[in-house]
Formats: C-alpha cells, sequence, structure tokens
C-alpha cells in the first residue's frame, strides 16, 4: 500500500533463520504423502476449505475461507490457529495461471480485502491469469489476533531525552510484560519463519504446486523468507519497497534516520529554489535554519495545527516528510505560519489521548510481537539504547533519537528459532522509489545482493513508500505486470522515471 503511515516502531521489513526441532524445508509442507503419521502436516495441507461471500458490501465474488495452521510447526499435533484468507477468482479459466498472495507489510497491517482494495489496482492481464489472495498474518485482524491490551501512550513513538529516559525504559518493560501476560504461549512463534511456513499450507490447501507474491515493505521480507524456506514453491515473486535483509531490526529503525537526512537535505535545496511560493528561505542554510526555529518554538510551546498541538518533537515524529518535498514544504510553511499566529481562536479542541479499546492496539501488538521473535539481536542492556540514541541523535538530529530509542524487545523473550539468512539465487522482481522514507534504496539494493537471481527496478525520482498499485499505465507497474505475465525477468536492472 502506498505511503501507509506506519509508526517508527512499525517498519516494514524483517527477520527469522535456520531451523531447530521444527520441519526442515524439503519436508515440511509435503502436499502429499503415505500417511498422516509419516508427513504430521498432512492434515493441514489437505484440509478442505469452505468459502463464503466475505461480506455484504464487497463485490460478491470475493470469497473468505479460514485456513487451519499449527501454532508450533515443531509440534504440528499441539494447537491450531485459524488464518483468514480471501480470494478473487482469475476472470478467464482458460489463462488461469494460479494464485497470487499479497502481503502489504507492517508486520501485521490488514492484508484480508487487498483483493478489492481499491487503493491496489492489477492489471487486466494479471486478473485473467490469477486469482488475486489476500491473507491476515498470523496474530494480525482477522487471523487469531493478539491484543496486549495497550494504552495509546504505550503505543505511542517516544524520542530519548535524558530526563525522561528512566520513564521510556520503564514502559517499554511494561508493554513487554502486558503482551506476555495476554499472549505468553504464543508469542515465540508470531515469527515471519512460520508466516512463510503459513504461506506454504495456504499453497496446499488451496491445491497449487507454486505461489506467486507480491509483498510491500515488511511483506518483502516475508517473501524473501518464504524464497529461502520453499524456492522450489514460488514461481513469480514481486517485491515493492524492499527491506534489507540483514539489518533486522533495530538497524533498519537506524537506516531510516539515515535516509530521512538524506531526504531533508534535499528538500532544502529544493525549497531554497522555491522561496517565492513558501518563504522558507533562499538557500538550503536559510531553510534548515526556518526549520529548526520552528521546532525549537513548538518545543517551548505547542503549535495548535488542524486541531491538535503539536510539540517539536511531534514535528520530528513523522519521518516520511522530507521525502516529499512540495507537501513537506506545504506542511512546513503551514506549521510556521500557525506558529506565529497570534490572538487567532483554535481551529479546534485538542483532546487527551484515548485509551485501547480491546483490538485498537492489534497493529502494535503484532507488530512487537513479530519484530521481537524474530530475532535474537535485540540488546537487553537499557544503557546501550542510552548511548544508541545519544550518538544517533547527533549523527541524524531528525530522528536519530526517535530510531534509537529502547523498544520492547529489550524485555522480550526470545523466539522460537534464530533468525533467517536470507542468500539465494531464487528470481524475484524488486520495485523501489529513490526517495523512501521507510525502506531506503540502500536497504532495497541490500536485498537485491541477497537475492542473487533477482532484477531491480529503480524509479528515478519517484517519493514515498510503496510503488505498484496505483498507476497500471506506469513504467513500474508495466515491468510488475509483464514479469507476472510472462515470468520473464528483465535481462537486467531497470530504472524508470517518476
Amino acid at each position: 500500500m502506498r505511503d501507509r503511515r506506519i509508526a517508527p516502531l512499525l517498519i516494514a521489513g524483517i527477520a527469522a533463520a535456520a531451523s531447530l526441532s521444527a520441519p526442515t524445508p524439503a519436508t515440511a509442507f509435503a502436499a502429499s504423502g503415505p500417511s498422516a503419521a509419516e508427513d504430521p502436516l498432512r492434515p493441514y495441507t489437505q484440509q478442505q476449505l469452505t468459502w463464503q461471500r466475505c461480506d455484504a458490501d464487497s463485490p460478491a465474488g470475493f470469497e473468505c475461507a479460514t485456513v487451519k495452521v499449527p501454532l508450533d510447526y515443531s509440534n504440528p499435533g499441539g494447537k491450531r490457529i485459524g488464518l483468514a484468507i480471501s480470494r478473487l477468482k482469475a476472470s478467464s479459466a482458460k489463462e488461469r495461471r494460479g494464485v497470487l498472495l499479497l502481503n502489504p507489510g507492517g508486520p501485521g497491517a490488514p492484508g484480508l480485502h487487498l483483493p478489492v482494495d481499491p487503493g491496489m489496482k492489477f492489471s487486466a492481464e494479471v486478473k485473467r491469469q490469477y486469482d488475486i489472495v489476500g491473507f491476515d498474518l498470523r496474530g494480525a485482524g482477522q487471523s487469531s489476533p493478539v491484543s496486549c491490551g495497550l494504552t495509546a501512550e504505550e503505543q505511542s513513538d517516544h524520542p530519548y531525552k535524558a530526563e525522561t529516559f528512566t520513564k521510556d525504559v520503564e514502559r517499554a518493560r511494561t508493554v513487554a510484560e502486558k503482551c506476555r501476560a495476554e499472549a505468553g504461549d504464543e508469542l515465540p512463534h508470531l515469527t515471519t519463519r512460520n508466516s512463510a511456513r503459513d504461506m506454504d499450507v495456504v499453497r496446499a490447501a488451496l491445491g497449487e504446486k507454486k505461489i506467486s507474491f507480491l509483498g510491500v515493505s515488511y511483506g518483502t521480507y516475508l517473501g524473501a523468507v518464504y524464497l529461502q524456506l520453499f524456492p522450489q514453491r514460488a514461481d513469480r515473486f514481486v517485491l515493492d519497497s524492499a527491506t534489507d535483509p540483514t539489518r533486522v531490526y533495530r538497524g533498519m529503525f537506524q537506516d531510516m534516520a539515515k535516509a530521512d537526512e538524506q531526504a531533508f537535505t534535499r528538500w532544502t535545496e529544493w525549497t531554497a529554489r522555491q522561496h517565492a511560493a513558501y518563504g522558507l528561505g533562499d538557500t538550503p542554510a536559510e531553510v534548515r535554519k526556518t526549520f529548526w526555529d520552528l521546532v525549537a518554538r513548538a518545543d517551548r510551546e505547542p503549535v495548535l495545527f488542524e486541531g491538535r498541538k503539536i510539540t517539536g518533537a511531534g514535528i520530528r515524529a513523522d519521518n516520511g516528510t522530507f521525502f516529499h518535498v512540495r507537501k513537506a514544504a506545504e506542511r512546513i510553511a503551514a506549521l510556521k505560519k500557525a506558529a506565529e499566529r497570534k490572538n487567532a481562536g483554535p481551529s479546534g479542541t485538542p483532546g487527551p489521548p484515548q485509551e485501547s479499546d480491546g483490538n485498537d492496539d492489534n497493529y502494535v501488538s503484532i507488530a512487537w510481537s513479530v519484530m521481537c521473535a524474530d530475532t535474537r539481536t535485540w540488546s537487553h542492556d537499557p544503557e546501550e539504547y542510552r548511548r544508541d540514541a545519544i550518538r544517533d541523535k547527533a549523527r541524524y538530529p531528525l530522528y536519530g533519537d526517535f530510531a534509537a530509542a529502547i523498544a520492547p524487545c529489550a524485555f522480550w523473550k526470545q523466539g522460537s528459532e534464530p533468525q533467517t539468512e536470507i542468500d539465494n539465487k531464487a528470481g524475484a522482481l524488486i520495485v523501489q522509489n529513490e526517495w523512501d522514507s521507510q525502506t531506503p534504496l540502500f536497504a532495497a539494493r541490500a536485498m537485491h545482493r541477497s537475492l542473487r537471481g533477482s532484477r531491480m527496478l529503480t524509479v528515478e525520482g519517484g517519493e514515498g513508500h510503496g510503488v505498484l498499485g496505483v498507476d497500471t499505465g506506469s513504467c513500474a507497474d508495466k515491468s510488475a505486470t509483464a514479469y507476472l505475465t510472462t515470468g520473464r525477468l528483465p535481462a537486467e536492472d531497470l530504472t524508470c522515471r517518476a
């Protein structure tokens, strides 16, 4: 999905590695086998699905079903959970090739209704050849959802401050303890590796030998993990706005801060050339000074803007601002005018933070659950987070103290398996905007290096997070359609202009 606002703690990429006691990829999902005793996953891979119309507001042909999967793949006879899936059948039975699974990122963003989402457009050729399949990740949406009962404050982003660090540590500890209390038995198994296994159960339950896949943001990491575990069952994989699989997850956040500074420098240069329109300064240095003066002023006295009060930290918190130069100039100019307005009546009354009502925190709960369980590289020393935040605030003043702030993962019990190393020759098409706030261009290039059989298409001058699905006539969409419908990757890496 394009430009979904992903809080700094919820990037789009992520991790998981060599199997411990779980079944190996070669035997884990045999769609056929002599007996259930020899193939403990047979009850899952050969289950019969019951399809029904998803809801009255959706097209009649949009069907939903529940796929049963084991919570713990090393114990298939243990607890089962339900995975909500949907499909929009191929429009041509004659041309039908198979299924195209979708994932919008997160981890944990709702994916069930993606096949009919008006913001996700598919070409007629793709619709003819594929059943387009959506699903909610395990623990998310309608797939046995996890809720930790987090308050609005506990779901918010907080920059590092020396005077609040003790409180920040306790907040992170509380989030981890709440999740452990609400879903302790499930947490070790809410991993990308297990979600990839879930995808393969879906494949088998749908009666398919192979699956194709379109993943955005975190979905690119999920796709890469599937390619690592099940390369022989992967057909055509498109990865839109790719994560760096070697930097999960803390490194990804810190890379976002680095990219934010690069985008800010570009923005000051562009905005200086537009001084007549925005009045923010006629040199990059003047634009930079105007911005930081505004931040300092808002930290002293919050700015009433669009019905709520915004601090300087609040202005910095949206790390996607400066990747859209025109929108950023408009926003900063409007904030500056609001800060300078005197004796003006408020445009609205800011309300208090709202408490979670039970399900509202699912997105944040599952995101932390996946990110904390996927990798064992999170430090458990609060002082290491303090040192990193101080260092990164100096390196990357815009966002460094947000990206390096202490996370609940500092107090999380480890997941069921180590992190997955992505290193294979599987074919895939990676599409990437040059100016992406969540998964920077250099991150996508790292994914390209890890998937040695992939090709990469870069949208030169492209702004924002997410490339495909908005304009089926764009260069990037045409290239993705060509790959999905013919199976032929470009002979070499490509560049399109925005």
